[in-house]
């Protein structure tokens, strides 16, 4: 599959620190990317690269084809043009309508006559904006998140990059906005910069997780939850005595890991086939009755956090 963007051992290294480290990683065509890792963890300054904004210490980075890390101003403006930007607090003239904010930026690209009408319509309907009367300044900071997309894709971009867009939004401005994230699968590439791994988990195809600079892990959200998380844990739900149902799985060599739960324990298991004769047996033989014995899902974050904890 051909990727929109391809970074091969890029490193940005500062004085005190190095922001990021050998990273290397590729964003499918057409995909909705999660790029995912703690704050701190090198996102931004990444971002910044890809979009020609800071030159990396080593490394490459390749835009839409181009070798941006070896590009002057002027060929990076022009490369620009293919490109969409929304970064984390999206600024614009308070006095301006949604409409007006468009407009601006459709002149800024060069987007004029029908194609303009055309795509001002369909953003603002895509954005939820259509019968918004008021001035920006009157928004919401969900509303003009929405805007700020709707800004970024006038162009038409073959990628769009988006820096913590639902950071300090609320639930109902968070679900808009994914919401119209969700709706441009395949019409343009995506790259999702965010440490909400909710938010990833929702709208992602792919993800790449990034800590302290360096990668952890790249791949879709359902292989990274089936490679990593797999179906070893379980919920085992009884009525009876807990504690004692407790004591006797924990000396069983096939648990890795109890927890108590309200109304059972979670179980870590490492020989699945045993564990599902023995547990009912056990069960039984203690006089409890069983209410469930069944996988949890694992959760992105389940990943995460396993994956940054055993990389720290």
């Amino acid at each position: 599959m051909t990727a929109s963007v391809a970074v091969e051992n890029l490193t940005k290294a500062y004085p005190a620190h190095t922001a990021v480290d050998h990273l290397t990683m590729s964003v499918p065509e057409g995909s909705v990317f999660g790029f995912l890792g703690p704050n701190g963890a090198g996102k931004t300054t990444t971002v910044r690269m890809i979009l020609g904004f800071a030159k990396p210490t080593a490394g490459t980075v390749t835009v839409l084809g181009h070798d941006v890390s070896t590009y002057g101003d002027s060929e990076l403006a022009r490369l620009r043009r293919r490109i969409g930007f929304l970064p984390d607090v999206p600024g614009f003239y308070p006095w301006m309508s949604a409409r007006d904010v468009l407009r601006f930026a459709a002149s800024l690209v060069g987007v004029k006559g029908e194609a303009l009408a055309r795509r001002t319509d369909s953003l603002l309907d895509l954005a939820g904006l259509s019968d918004v009367r008021q001035k920006v300044g009157g928004y919401s900071r969900g509303m003009k998140q929405r805007l700020g997309i709707a800004q970024a894709l006038i162009g038409a971009p073959d990628l769009l990059v988006l820096d913590e867009p639902t950071s300090a939004l609320d639930p109902i401005g968070r679900k808009a906005v994914l919401d119209m994230v969700a709706g441009l699968r395949g019409r343009t590439t995506v790259f999702f910069s965010t440490h909400i791994l909710g938010d990833v988990e929702r709208v992602c195809d792919a993800v790449a997780i990034l800590d302290e600079g360096r990668l952890v892990t790249e791949g879709s959200v359902e292989d990274l939850k089936t490679r990593y998380g797999g179906s070893s844990r379980y919920a085992l739900d009884v009525t009876g005595d807990v504690a004692r149902l407790r004591a006797v799985l924990g000396t069983e060599p096939w648990i890795g890991r109890l927890v108590d739960t309200a109304t059972g324990v979670e179980l870590t298991i490492t020989d699945l086939d045993l564990a599902r004769r023995r547990v009912p047996a056990i069960v039984a033989g203690l006089g409890i009755g069983l209410v469930r014995f069944e996988p949890i899902d694992v959760s992105l974050e389940d990943v995460f956090v396993s994956l940054v904890q055993r990389d720290a």
